[in-house]
């Protein structure tokens, strides 16, 4: 006979199943499957009709439970799904919408949600209020679901089309060939492909955003078009150039992902950005009326000016804003030091100054230390042969079109791969420093620099939290080499459009096909990294063999005696993004971006506000206040301790002459 608990137990039972369903209730309410990092747009009973009713572009909506299982499991797909076709966001967006969270269940059953997920697609300025069509297919696969989303889109009429969305039907031979030898202001790229094929489609929408192009499709079975165009094999890609010449396309993979990056990196194509953003300086300009000669380089080339120059404005300019470092900044400081001067891959003049600064501050048993000493030895006030880092600061490979973008962030990017890459082929260059055996020494020091010394906060705060989600899964040099690589096109992504984007450099996800094409793969119809073959291009581009010298100052001083103190400057830098030059205000221009001629001077000194400093000189030698502090404590010491050897040797000299034998 089953147990019947009494009436107390019962309702302590009742109670304690009460308490364990609200708890798993109030789980499912707090842990949402989406956030607002995810690239989908989060709907609620507030937002959803006013969102998607008679809207500008068609909608995918996923009404989904967060306690249910499948949609849990869903979920890594969808935010795939909206990742990969977040560029089509001004024909078609991906929004969601939880019918577990207690203030939607009046929409969801408006909706007619029964079942969990349900998808429904809203056509573009729909004004009837319908409640869209359900998708009822069993294959939710991503490539599935993204050409039914092509199909859905086609099904609109021309009254009802979205506005951002060019046409997707195949375009007449004609209007192709008219194109023969013509000049535009624009590129245009024909995809020929087979009548069942997506690619063209899809490559249409993903070069929504950017301007400076016009993709169309045709199709294969035009014989007549395809002989006209030499195209023996689809799909294939024919591009009109803006000065009237037209060739085939050269890629390596015949991949929607290869097109589309191709297309995205020809010259003149950028994103569409707003009005004020597009009022920037031509290359060669700096923005303040004064032309700056452009450097051509290379896109699979590192060049050594982008290293010095970043080393430059981190040591004489950033680190400037700190005064005195001490505990903790004084540490992270000695770190960084430690790991740039024994894995930094430069010219010996810069690696002679990187380990003198090394061994002066291990060698200083001080708590604190002053920037202008620190300044004083970097300078080389010394005079010591062999030390020199240049003061001439020449961006290559990280030039932007304007002074406000790339520029320094970018150097400091490139010096941090650099550096995990030395650590990676160098595993014995951190011996006896205490980074030995450590996988996470450089991405732990760059983490601990940004966080103290760059300038920009919400950067820093961005960076740290990047680092908390999961660099302590690193366990290897080589993770280290792939996690900072990961990160970085990250925050492209994060950054992609924004102001800070360059619009001859676009922050496209990196390394691009053109230069890495065993890098890209596709899976299901989606892009995916082969990282065995990354790891091996990020250690040969990153690698000291590949860093190009073309650019690189050669002007040394010659040495002599140590220069006397002058006043030094301190300039506060604007900074920007991680990946956003400096933009620096007219009273704080860094010396390599603003000179003006000091009268009597005999020499160019940097146009800012001069702060003379605390210090003093002796015989012109141009010690500084901490040099001479030593000298006196030496001084002090040797003294004392003279004095102790003397009446040391005294008193033995006193006891021999007194000394008297007992007899």
């Amino acid at each position: 006979m089953a147990f019947l608990p009494s009436p107390p137990m019962a309702v302590a039972f009742r109670l304690k199943i009460g308490i364990l369903l609200g708890l798993l209730f109030g789980q499912a309410q707090s842990a949402r499957l989406y956030t607002e990092e995810d690239p989908v747009v989060i709907l609620s009973s507030d937002s959803l009709k006013q969102s998607v009713f008679n809207s500008s572009s068609a909608w995918l909506l996923q009404f989904y439970s967060s306690w249910c299982g499948h949609c849990i499991q869903y979920s890594a797909t969808w935010k795939a799904l909206a990742g990969d076709v977040k560029d089509w966001a001004q024909a078609i967006r991906i929004g969601v919408l939880d019918c577990a969270h207690e203030k939607n269940f009046d929409i969801c059953k408006e909706f007619g949600i029964h079942f969990y997920p349900t998808f429904r697609y809203i056509k573009a300025h729909d004004t009837t209020n319908d409640y869209g069509k359900t998708y009822h297919g069993a294959d939710r696969e991503l490539q599935t679901v993204r050409q039914l989303m092509v199909n859905f889109l086609q099904n609109h009429t021309k009254q009802d089309w979205p506005v951002g969305c060019p046409p997707l039907d195949p375009a007449r031979s004609e209007d192709i060939l008219s194109l023969m030898g013509k000049k535009t202001e624009f590129y245009t790229a024909v995809i020929v492909e087979d009548k069942d094929s997506y690619i063209g489609r899809e490559v249409i929408l993903d070069l929504l955003p950017y301007e400076g192009l016009a993709v169309k499709r045709t199709l294969s079975s035009d014989k007549l078009l395809m002989e006209e165009l030499g195209i023996t094999s689809v799909p294939s890609v024919y591009l009109f150039h803006p000065n009237g010449t037209h060739t085939i396309m050269n890629v390596q993979k015949r991949l929607r992902f290869f097109f589309s990056s191709f297309l995205k990196l020809l010259p003149g194509v950028h994103r569409k950005q707003s009005t004020s953003s597009l009022q920037r300086p031509q290359p060669g300009n700096n923005g303040q009326g004064t032309q700056v000669e452009w450097k051509v380089f290379e896109k699979s080339k590192v060049y050594m000016a982008d290293l010095e120059s970043g080393l430059h404005y981190l040591l004489r300019v950033e680190l400037a804003t700190h005064k005195t470092l001490e505990g903790e900044e004084l540490k992270t400081f000695k770190d960084f030091v430690t790991v740039v001067a024994k894995l930094f891959p430069g010219r010996q003049s810069v690696v002679k100054l990187l380990e003198t600064l090394l061994e002066w501050l291990v060698s200083l048993p001080l708590e604190k230390i002053p920037y202008d000493a620190i300044l004083d030895l970097v300078n080389n006030k010394m005079r010591i042969s062999g030390l020199y880092l240049s003061e001439q600061v020449q961006w290559v490979g990280c030039q932007g079109s304007s002074v406000a973008l790339r520029g320094y962030p970018c150097s400091l990017w490139t010096l941090f791969h650099v550096l995990t890459v030395q650590a990676a082929s160098r595993p014995d260059a951190l011996a006896n420093t205490g980074f030995e055996d450590d996988p996470l020494a450089v991405l732990q020091t760059m983490r601990r620099y940004i966080g103290t010394f760059f300038g920009c906060q919400e950067c820093g705060k961005h960076f740290e939290e990047m680092a908390q989600e999961s660099v302590n899964q690193v366990k290897t040099v080589d993770e280290a080499v792939l996690w900072l690589w990961r990160k970085h096109n990250q925050v492209n992504a994060r950054l992609a459009g924004s102001m800070s984007e360059d619009p001859m450099f676009p922050k496209t996800q990196w390394p691009t096909p053109d230069l890495c094409p065993t890098c890209h793969e596709e899976q299901e119809g989606l892009h995916v990294w082969n990282e065995q073959m990354v790891l091996a291009f990020l250690k040969q581009h990153y690698g000291a063999s590949n860093i190009s010298l073309k650019y690189s100052s050669n002007s040394q001083p010659e040495p002599g005696p140590p220069a006397p103190d002058k006043p030094k400057a301190i300039t506060k830098p604007n900074n920007g993004h991680l990946n956003q030059n400096l933009k620096p205000s007219p009273d704080s221009i860094p010396k390599h971006q603003k000179r003006t001629e000091i009268s009597g001077a005999g020499e160019k000194l940097t146009g800012v506000q001069i702060e003379a400093r605390p210090g003093m000189t002796f015989l012109g030698l141009g010690f500084s206040s901490l040099d001479m502090s030593l000298c006196v404590l030496l001084y002090t010491l040797s003294c004392v301790f003279l004095m102790f050897m003397f009446f040391f040797f005294r008193s033995k000299r006193w006891k021999a002459r007194n000394y008297r034998p007992y007899v």
